[in-house]
């Protein structure tokens, strides 16, 4: 699919698709004179090589030339300063209750302004990497921000001859209606007091992060942290993927090749550090013949079960990868990491989260040896990646509704990927539906998405338990033992004591005992948090996020026959 870049005189007018009044402050001035045009992803790598504190490291990027670079180009790295994670709190989305869009837009209107004095680069993307699903994206930030740009490109697909063909044959999106992505951006702009311009509005008067997805459009202002650009984009990708019958999914999906030839589609879903990447790549010691989509953004067309990735490359952690890591050939750029001279005097990367927590580099495709773009196979299963104390290293959900609002209450602990406001607890168990905060759209509309592919495509539905198993860690032997199990019908599910909907595979070690009152109460509390969580869904942001009554009934279903 392709989005919509040039209309007719007849088409532009007021509230037809495409025109809205942040959509119109965002792109005009992706047309301005200070605006300079990137045509290639060899000059983006050089202006970020060239751009003031870059590091130009000794590290070859392998096989450079396949990605559209040099062959003698290097791995380039930059650090943010003393941010080094997404920041949750600037997000303002509009059409959400009490979210003032006139306000912002004014705000938006003062920014864009500001930056006529200052040279701009304009780059392109294609997000989704094929014919069924692709659309053009397009981002405009200041001189000065060139690895920012160069990352972007990077993370996303660059505008190659091979897919401009492709994105050329695709089918139109939303019926040629859905327009271009815009990303505006100045990561050096200031919340300082303007005439006229009311920062009241904001969460943060030092910062915004400001999306308009039903005109996929978005300004992301005073925040340098790469992360905020690759998921804004992702942001908005998924919001237009949800109005055209995807599922849109912040997580990992493969394909395993079985030892009788049949197939098995696994996607995991899991917020940074839960262990989604981990499970997604990992190849169980060649048992099986591993393909993988991604582990990190994709779609599933709810109607055929096909998969689609969004993005090309990886954006990892560095923490798991020390210097001479065989991993690290595979590095593209790095991001707020340290640096050294080895025993040759050669710049080399300091990882491990030595300078600072949420380092990290974005990989190439040939990090996965079997990297595919789409899987025709219909997706078999549903993994929801919890670090619930009181859940067991795997439960399999039975009835859609059930499978549905367990990820909808998906409970987990914060990472270092993102960065928090005064006064949160970084160690707070929280819920995080579906495991994708990027979510700009009312939380029904995931839940019915998810609740069809169980209901009507007959896709399992897990949970599994990669952190703490009372006060037991979970290590990731155990899981992938247990995914392995699954795999070649060795696990032997059956009801979970008075559970009806909740089937259970004893794994050695963490065996729970429902008869003691200890364990059940814990067990029976956490339920309980969910189901307040889904009750408060009707009264949180004026009902915006409301789940239907069934969702609501399968919680206190199980609530219910946990009765002490």
């Amino acid at each position: 699919m392709s989005s919509k870049a040039n209309y007719s005189a007849e088409e532009i007018r007021k509230d037809k698709p495409g025109f809205s009044a942040t959509r119109s402050i965002i792109e005009t001035p992706f047309y301005g004179n200070n605006v300079i045009k990137i045509q290639t992803l060899k000059e983006a790598y050089e202006l970020a090589k060239n751009s003031p504190g870059t590091i130009v490291t000794d590290l070859p990027i392998y096989r450079g030339q396949e990605f559209g670079l040099d062959k003698d180009a290097k791995v380039l790295l930059f650090n943010d300063g003393a941010v080094t994670g997404r920041y949750s709190t600037a997000r303002k989305i509009a059409n959400e209750p009490s979210v003032d869009c006139a306000a912002l837009d004014k705000i938006l209107m003062d920014a864009v302004y500001e930056t006529r004095h200052k040279t701009l680069y304009h780059a392109e993307v294609f997000v989704g990497l094929d014919p069924e699903f692709m659309v053009k994206a397009h981002l405009l930030i200041p001189k000065g921000e060139e690895n920012i740009m160069y990352n972007w490109m990077l993370n996303f697909q660059y505008i190659s001859d091979e897919y401009v063909r492709m994105y050329r044959a695709s089918k139109p999106v939303g019926n040629g209606n859905e327009p271009d992505i815009y990303l505006f951006s100045d990561p050096q702009w200031s919340g300082l007091d303007r005439p006229g311009v009311d920062l009241s509005c904001l969460s943060d008067p030092k910062c915004l992060c400001y999306f308009n997805t039903d005109h996929n459009c978005a300004a992301i202002l005073g925040m340098r942290y790469f992360g905020e650009h690759k998921k804004g984009t992702l942001t908005m990708a998924w919001a237009l993927a949800n109005r055209n019958g995807y599922a849109s999914c912040h997580g990992g999906q493969k394909k395993y090749t079985l030892q009788d030839g049949s197939k098995y589609v696994a996607s995991v879903f899991g917020l940074s550090g839960s262990g989604k990447s981990t499970l997604t790549h990992a190849r169980h010691d060649g048992k099986y013949e591993v393909t993988v989509l991604h582990d990190d953004a994709f779609i599933i067309n709810t109607d055929t079960c096909v998969s689609v990735a969004l993005e090309p490359t990886y954006f990892d952690k560095t923490q798991d990868y020390p210097a001479g890591c065989e991993d690290n050939k595979y590095l593209l750029t790095a991001q707020n990491c340290g640096c050294t001279l080895d025993m040759n005097g050669k710049i080399q990367l300091v990882t491990e989260d030595i300078r600072n927590g949420n380092g990290r580099a974005i990989k190439s495709r040939l990090w996965s040896p079997n990297r595919v773009d789409k899987i025709e196979e219909p997706v078999n299963a549903i993994f929801w990646i919890m670090k619930d104390p009181t859940i067991p290293p795997v439960v399999k959900l039975k009835g859609a509704s059930l499978a549905s609002v367990m990820g909808a209450t998906l409970a987990t602990k914060r990472s270092t990927a993102e960065r928090l406001a005064p006064g949160v607890d970084p160690d707070a168990l929280v819920v995080v539906p579906y495991a994708n905060p990027f979510r700009t759209y009312p939380l029904a509309n995931d839940y019915a998405k998810f609740k069809k592919l169980v209901e009507e495509k007959n896709v399992d539905c897990y949970i599994i338990n990669t952190g703490d198993f009372m006060g037991k860690k979970v290590k990731p032997q155990d899981t992938l033992g247990i995914i392995e199990a699954i795999l070649d019908g060795r696990a032997d599910f059956h009801q979970w004591g008075p559970l009806s909907d909740i089937q259970i595979f004893e794994w050695e070690g963490f065996e729970p005992d429902l008869s003691d009152e200890g364990y059940r109460t814990q067990l029976k509390a956490r339920m309980e948090e969910r189901l307040r969580f889904v009750a408060n869904t009707a009264v949180l942001k004026e009902g915006y996020d409301k789940l239907p009554e069934d969702a609501l009934k399968a919680i206190e279903k199980v609530v219910e026959e946990l009765g002490m």
